[in-house]
């Protein structure tokens, strides 16, 4: 069982009878007093796609879905669908970018430490590693000496994802992103 506390970009569990990843997640505190923390969640149907954006109570306890993971491997993209191989079975698979909602721009060759999550045998979405390497290709040159405090300034990457990186990067330096939540980490040396 996974209690609410637990929730995270990436979990997927049993609401309301359905299997369900929780694509977004954001958690309140109500003033009232005594009340209970909140956990808004988006929701992705796993087999039939549809988002649902539900609040659910703190201390609430939800089964996990039962879930195959496989390794495997990105292959390439054509803007709408994604390519992908099983590590295990070499079978080649093909999501689409809704069933890719919020991760797709993560996907960059080269990329290693992806999950294919399938029920009953049929690949329903992939897990990202925790951190992927990425290529600025546009941003804004640094100001000088503009202020004392670390500036950060949006960059666009690769796959055309903006993350907002201090302002010392410049364009075709490399970059370590967070996939839970889209920030950066450092710089990668080449």
């Amino acid at each position: 069982m996974i209690e609410t506390s637990h929730f995270k970009r990436g979990v997927c569990i049993v609401f309301k009878g359905a299997p369900m990843m929780i694509t977004g997640l954001a958690v309140t505190t109500p003033t009232a007093r005594g009340s209970n923390t909140i956990a808004k969640t988006k929701l992705r149907n796993l087999i039939t796609g549809q988002v649902l954006n539900e609040s659910i109570r703190s201390g609430e306890k939800f089964e996990e879905v039962d879930l195959e993971r496989h390794d495997a491997s990105y292959m390439y993209n054509d803007g709408s669908v994604w390519y992908f191989m099983d590590d295990q079975t070499f079978e080649q698979f093909e999501l689409r970018k809704d069933d890719l909602e919020g991760i797709w721009g993560y996907l960059v060759d080269g990329v290693e430490g992806i999950q294919a999550m399938l029920i009953d045998g049929n690949v329903i979405s992939i897990q990202l590693p925790l951190t992927v390497d990425m290529a600025v290709t546009e941003t804004e040159p640094a100001i000088k000496g503009a202020t004392a405090q670390a500036q950060l300034k949006p960059a666009t990457t690769e796959t055309g994802m903006v993350v907002q990186v201090p302002s010392y990067l410049t364009p075709e330096d490399r970059i370590r992103v967070d996939t839970r939540d889209g920030h950066f980490i450092e710089r990668v040396k080449q």
